[in-house]
């Protein structure tokens, strides 16, 4: 029987997330473990007059690629797949991954090569803007977050509302309290983040935030913006650790001159984070500043998509910016590090605090 807050989910996704309609062509891409929430989506695509295409990854697929692809798999993506992707009208990305170890031994190189082949690929998916990424609760994930599957089960809805009795109410609500926030951080020019490490200046006057209201993400709740690319002044770090590309990266430390990363380093994963800096000329620049505004996430559990997210954290991502924030900044990578301010951070605007370990001042996100 399927948990009534996957079919929530799927509801929330096709409805509310990328507003599904007839004839609209719809690609839904996961890993096969996530079958419930593929299956549901696919049903309730099919009940909008939707067109459904699935596309399932099968565990050791991406293994076998970095193991055995040539050097010419990596120059060019598929034109099959460039047409598939061009042809859709809108996406959801469920992750569901069996080992989250399993790309641990993979060259980084390679990895940041693929990401570069298919650079062109990501830029179709974020201009059509009709996009989901999402994840369903496996227990591979649970075990990276140190949780039996059924905590971790629990810890995933009650991040995404599906708790709530209409969770689309509630995330159009959340929207509305991060507009007021938004409506302030606009006005300003300044923005610095000051904590444990950290003590970082970067300039956001005339860019624009986003709200991060479940349409794209889910869960959500953060609001976001482009840098000026050439303003990042001082040093961050980040103390919340992540899962990404099949190994652990934590304990990172920058240090910006000219809006540039001059220094890095990390407690693990050093070689993984070096190799992402020097991926292209716009690598070491950042693309992104969100701030979290989800109290429903109670604890960070290695992955991005839910600790980026975290109330009272802030997170930079190095490379790409978002076009619609007025971010410049171009790079195959697009990747979020996340600052704890819980305790003893602090965040300004224009010399005005917003928020203190962890709180925000003024506003009201719980």
């Amino acid at each position: 029987m399927v948990d009534e807050r996957l079919k929530k989910l799927a509801r929330l996704l096709v409805e509310y997330s990328i507003g599904a309609g007839e004839g609209d062509q719809v690609i839904v891409s996961g890993g096969v473990a996530a079958e419930p929430l593929i299956k549901e989506v696919y049903g309730n695509l099919l009940d909008v007059g939707a067109v459904p295409i699935p596309q399932v990854q099968l565990p050791g697929m991406q293994e076998m690629f970095f193991e055995r692809a040539r050097e010419s798999h990596y120059e060019k993506t598929p034109s099959i797949t460039r047409g598939i992707y061009e042809g859709a009208d809108a996406f959801i990305s469920i992750m569901a991954p069996q080992n989250t170890k399993a790309l641990a031994a993979v060259d980084p190189g390679k990895q940041r090569a693929l990401g570069k082949r298919d650079k062109d690929i990501q830029e179709i998916v974020l201009g059509k803007d009709r996009w989901a990424l999402t994840l369903f609760p496996t227990a591979a994930l649970a075990q990276e977050s140190e949780m039996s599957l059924a905590n971790y089960e629990e810890f995933v809805f009650a991040a995404m509302a599906l708790n709530e009795d209409d969770p689309v109410a509630y995330w159009k609500e959340k929207a509305k309290e991060q507009g007021r926030l938004i409506e302030r951080l606009e006005q300003a020019d300044e923005v610095r983040i000051k904590g444990p490490g950290t003590d970082l200046k970067l300039r956001i006057g005339g860019r624009k935030f986003l709200n991060g209201d479940g349409m794209h993400n889910m869960p959500c709740g953060e609001i976001f913006t482009g840098p000026v690319e050439d303003s990042a002044e001082g040093e961050v770090y980040f103390g919340i650790p992540v899962a990404v590309a099949g190994r652990e990266v934590s304990g990172v430390r920058l240090r910006f001159e000219g809006g540039k990363v001059v220094e890095s380093s990390a407690e693990k994963g050093e070689e993984y984070l070096n190799a992402m800096l020097d991926a292209d000329e716009g690598s070491r620049r950042l693309g992104e500043l969100g701030i979290g505004t989800n109290y429903g996430i109670p604890r960070s559990t290695k992955n991005i998509l839910f600790d980026e997210k975290l109330g009272g954290t802030v997170h930079l991502a190095v490379g790409r910016s978002y076009e619609k924030t007025g971010g410049k900044n171009d790079s195959s990578v697009h990747w979020d590090l996340i600052c704890d301010l819980r305790e003893g951070g602090e965040l300004y605007a224009d010399g005005e605090l917003i928020e203190k370990d962890g709180e925000f001042v003024g506003y009201d996100f719980r």
